[in-house]
């Protein structure tokens, strides 16, 4: 008995130090530095005018993430809101056009720097 105990042992230390080995080289090392954790910012804030309610807005910088959580005192429970894709949002952004450059027919631009107005 004593003899069995020791290649089940033997066998457990040979397998613990060949999954040992294979974390440190291989391909298995690349793939554990992409699953690191994210970075988040935690912002929270009341919703409620009379502060009987607040909100804790989740920022996942590294995946460009934004959620939000809320406890709702009268039913004890805990509501979450959908994650929003932020690169997509500021994306977006990007092709609303600020006012300025835009005229109707007939009315004039703001002079700029002692430029001179035309119609």
């Amino acid at each position: 008995m004593k003899t069995s105990i020791l290649w089940g042992l033997v066998l457990l230390n040979v397998l613990l130090l060949t999954a040992f080995v294979g974390r440190i080289t291989g391909s298995d090392a690349a793939v554990a530095q992409s699953r690191r954790p994210a970075d988040y910012v935690l912002i929270p804030a009341n919703i409620a005018e009379e502060g009987s309610s607040a909100v804790v807005y989740m920022l996942d910088t590294t995946n460009s993430v934004l959620g939000g959580m809320v406890f709702d005192d009268s039913r004890k429970e805990l509501n979450t809101m959908a994650p929003i894709n932020i690169e997509r949002v500021f994306q977006a952004g990007d092709t609303v056009q600020t006012g300025g450059t835009n005229t109707r027919p007939g009315t004039r631009r703001p002079t700029v720097g002692g430029e001179k107005q035309s119609n």
